[in-house]
């Protein structure tokens, strides 16, 4: 397990590069999104439409941010439980997305999607949003206002912390810190 300091893309490379319990600081663009905004991208595209973001090489972060507090780019931000997008994530991993950022284990169908398209799922601490939102440099909704905080944001984001949970090799944080509990 290393510590690294990666920027976006999020690249074929950099994510071959990580490994499962790697702490990572994230600094770059990524994109929020949760259920009902996964939804809504999915059937856009199956209706001829195009997602709202440019998603080679992306990540989104399962978050419904708080308001700001005057003066704040952001309002508390913590990550969503995951398994809520897991009926979209392989098919948004097949559009090209490499790496998502919530809490919480995923399905199997999500860990193979992964393996297939060399993508990574980093986990960010719950409980920790407003620790999190002091990051977060900047935020601008850029689709499905209407959702309110389930808006689709474009984040700029300065050394994130996460924690490699499953790497694009399908080790899974979970999994190994469970099996050596159980013996």
């Amino acid at each position: 397990m290393k510590e690294l300091k990666i920027t976006t893309p999020l690249t074929v490379e950099k994510v071959k590069e990580l490994n499962v319990g790697d702490r990572v600081y994230l600094t770059g663009t990524i994109y929020t999104g949760r259920d009902a905004a996964h939804e809504r991208m999915t059937e856009e595209f199956e209706q001829g439409k195009n997602l709202p973001f440019d998603i080679q090489n992306s990540i989104i972060y399962y978050v419904g941010p708080c308001p700001p507090k005057p003066g704040c780019v952001i309002g508390s931000a913590g990550p969503t439980t995951s398994y809520r997008m897991d009926k979209f994530t392989p098919f948004l991993l097949d559009k090209g997305l490499k790496g998502m950022i919530g809490k919480g284990s995923r399905s199997i169908e999500v860990v193979e999607a992964m393996i297939e398209n060399g993508a990574v799922y980093f986990g960010a601490i719950g409980g920790a949003g407003a620790l999190i939102a002091n990051c977060i440099k900047k935020s601008e909704i850029i689709a499905y206002a209407d959702l309110g905080a389930e808006a689709v944001r474009q984040l700029y984001v300065e050394d994130f912390p996460l924690v490699v949970v499953i790497d694009s090799k399908g080790n899974n944080l979970y999994n190994i810190e469970r099996n050596k509990y159980q013996k």
